[in-house]
């Protein structure tokens, strides 16, 4: 199901439609900064669960929370005045920023890492639906791969990346449409508009230096 929006001028009755959903468990594709993702409610363990299955992915730093703000970071992710200066420079932008999650976090997203990423996506879909539902977004970029792949247990369960390479430009999407093949995608928030197919750039913050985990629209150094 595709719901068609308006970005800057998003229908509440669509927003509260898919929250509602959200918080049932389901999974949503929507358009960022960058290019599209697919996400579930922070609070469900039966969406980050179905988003873990859809993905194939064990790295934690390919999955991501979607915040409105800042202040959603400290409730999940240990976050000091350096640290909260560099997010405060970057964000809203295309930049991921892994932390050290918070004890509670980490029992809850059952993390394999003692990292999580999080960031600001400068897009209104996105902001909008966070603000409507009350709490953030787990995300990870959608990806040509997914289309009519059968994920089952054994592909959740498979070893860890040892990279963290770019996204190939061929595995992004454009339009909304395109995403109607991906099993599990219960609705789809579709802007009308075609995104550009770029990924976000990662930077580790989580010890003494800054790390560039992944170089993509956000510029760094800067």
């Amino acid at each position: 199901m595709i719901e068609y929006v308006v970005p800057g001028n998003i229908d509440d009755r669509i927003l509260e439609r898919s929250s509602r959903m959200l918080a049932e468990g389901a999974l949503l594709a929507l358009p960022t900064d960058t290019s599209w993702s697919i996400v579930c409610s922070l609070r469900s363990r039966a969406g980050i669960c179905k988003l873990r299955r859809l993905s194939g992915e064990r790295d934690e730093r390919r999955f991501t929370l979607l915040c409105a703000s800042i202040a959603q970071f400290g409730e999940f992710c240990s976050l000091d005045n350096s640290r909260f200066r560099l997010i405060n420079r970057l964000s809203p932008g295309p930049y991921v920023f892994i932390l050290k999650p918070l004890l509670g976090a980490e029992k809850a997203l059952g993390l394999r890492r003692a990292e999580l990423g999080v960031r600001i996506p400068n897009y209104d879909v996105p902001l909008s639906l966070i603000k409507t539902l009350g709490c953030p977004l787990y995300s990870i970029t959608a990806k040509h791969s997914m289309v009519n792949a059968e994920w089952d247990d054994a592909n959740a369960e498979a070893p860890a990346d040892e990279g963290l390479l770019p996204i190939r430009e061929e595995e992004l999407f454009e339009g909304g449409w395109e995403l109607e093949g991906i099993k599990g995608i219960d609705c789809i928030l579709d802007g009308g508009e075609d995104r550009e197919r770029t990924f976000s750039t990662i930077l580790d913050i989580s010890g003494d230096e800054v790390k560039l985990l992944r170089q993509g629209a956000g510029p760094w150094p800067i």
